[in-house]
């Protein structure tokens, strides 16, 4: 391992400006006129594999944007790590809040500031060179299989059919994901949790037609005010949802989990000025952090009707609607929680209006076992870079892919990410720092070894 490592650092300046070559190549998988460049980032992405001694390379044609997979197998008695990420890119806009061409990468105070810089690019990659350090030096000590998609920002509507139909050619023994964010800066995690989705839309009809307020007003309910308190009523005073068997299947954070909480350096002060906030507010009996990873929650994202322009309007409206999301955790599922959604809503509609009910889309919440030799393997490697040990942290988000990992191939992930929430993900001036880069290579390599080892006890 320690010639991969020399080998790492030896090149470290030459696989940032790989990296910047890449991130040059404007991958929004989002807008039908940047197909082109989309499938340009791919190839690129293929004749590095190739170029970094991969066996087999090849992009895999989907429904949507392609997957660039890549192989190389070292022993059938080796376990393998599935290696999984994105090369497209979400959107610069707005361009006039970036500092620099977003897809002209620059090094401002470390960090290196681009669209995908971190989400997900820069992250995949040190994957890739780390694969190249093993491969230019000495045999690895896993089989290697690398599956980069192109659809990530655009929901990864065709991946769950190309896991299906490449179950064999994706075989392994763990996927490897870095798309994740460090608990802090110099503070090492790994989430062993993240949440699942239900998303819906509802809508409250009342009057055929949008009415005069002071002709009607008084004799026929408003649906703005029949859907405010629909949604007023979603929660009791101690902010639990009132959705009936909401938390049936909720499996609860255990006492060791919750001294873990415990333990993580959170400052809650700097993160309610982060968010802007003058008190925080969760479920009655579970801490900030608590309530924003490891426990459900049922939010309004939105909601419209009636008259919103300039100046006054006196109408009483025809419609309102309201986007609700939950984030769920193990072991609730989407499709009951949106039934639950859709039995509540029905049951609460007022008899003055018609319900409409649309289910957006959803996901399934995942958590691994901490001390699977994966992970175990990840905390050895990234112990060894930052000279602590790592937390093992629970997500807020969702991240549906690695569901699909579980329910299609069998795998279990490791979510072994090297972002910062300061990262700028999806806004202007994105950014991912140097330091954190070569720090992920250097993990990378470490798990590998540390990996093989944890199998072959």
């Amino acid at each position: 391992m320690d010639a991969a490592l020399d080998y790492a650092r030896s090149h470290a300046d030459r696989f940032v400006e790989e990296l910047k070559a890449w991130l040059r190549i404007p991958s929004i998988s989002t807008d039908p006129t940047y197909a082109g460049q989309t499938r340009s980032a791919a190839e690129w992405l293929r004749d590095n594999l190739r170029d970094a001694g991969l066996d087999t390379v090849e992009v895999l044609e989907t429904a949507g944007h392609p997957v660039v997979f890549a192989e190389h197998h070292v022993s059938d008695d080796a376990p393998t790590v599935l290696v999984y990420g994105h090369y497209d890119v979400q959107p610069p806009d707005p361009l006039e809040l970036w500092d620099h061409d977003p897809f002209e990468p620059v090094v401002v105070d470390g960090d290196l500031v681009a669209r995908g810089s971190a989400d997900d690019k820069g992250q995949a990659f040190m994957h890739v060179k780390a694969a190249e350090a093993w491969l230019a030096t000495e045999r690895p000590p896993v089989n290697l299989k690398f599956m980069i998609e192109g659809e990530e920002e655009n929901g990864s509507a065709n991946l769950p059919a190309f896991l299906k139909d490449n179950r064999d050619r994706l075989a392994a023994d763990v996927v490897l994901v870095s798309d994740t964010a460090l608990f802090a800066p110099g503070v090492p995690s790994i989430a062993y949790g993240l949440r699942g989705l239900a998303y819906v839309e509802i809508t409250l009809t009342g009057p055929k037609k949008d009415l005069h307020s002071g002709v009607y007003g008084g004799g026929v309910e408003n649906p703005i005010n029949a859907l405010a308190k629909m949604i007023a009523d979603l929660h009791d005073d101690d902010h639990r949802v009132t959705i009936d068997g909401f938390y049936d299947d909720v499996r609860d954070l255990t006492d060791e989990e919750r001294e873990a909480y415990r333990q993580l350096p959170f400052d809650e002060a700097a993160w309610m000025e982060e968010a802007g906030v003058k008190e925080t507010l969760s479920e009655a009996g579970y801490s900030t952090l608590e309530g924003t990873t490891g426990r459900p929650t049922l939010d309004c994202n939105g909601i419209w009707g009636g008259y919103t322009g300039e100046g006054a309007k006196t109408v009483l409206p025809s419609k309102a609607s309201a986007k609700i999301s939950c984030r769920l955790v193990a072991d609730q599922t989407p499709d009951d929680i949106t039934d639950k959604l859709r039995r509540h809503f029905e049951a609460h509609t007022p008899d003055t209006m018609m319900l409409s009910f649309k289910d957006l889309h959803g996901g399934h919440g995942v958590i691994v076992d901490t001390s699977a030799p994966a992970m175990q393997a990840a905390s050895e490697a990234m112990e060894a870079v930052f000279g602590q040990t790592p937390f093992f942290t629970r997500e807020g988000g969702s991240i549906p892919v690695v569901a699909d990992f579980k329910k299609i191939l069998g795998l279990d992930t490791v979510l072994m990410g090297f972002g910062l929430d300061s990262d700028s993900i999806h806004s202007p001036n994105e950014r991912f720092g140097l330091d954190r880069f070569h720090q992920g290579i250097e993990s990378s390599i470490r798990f590998m070894d540390a990996y093989a080892r944890q199998e072959a006890v």
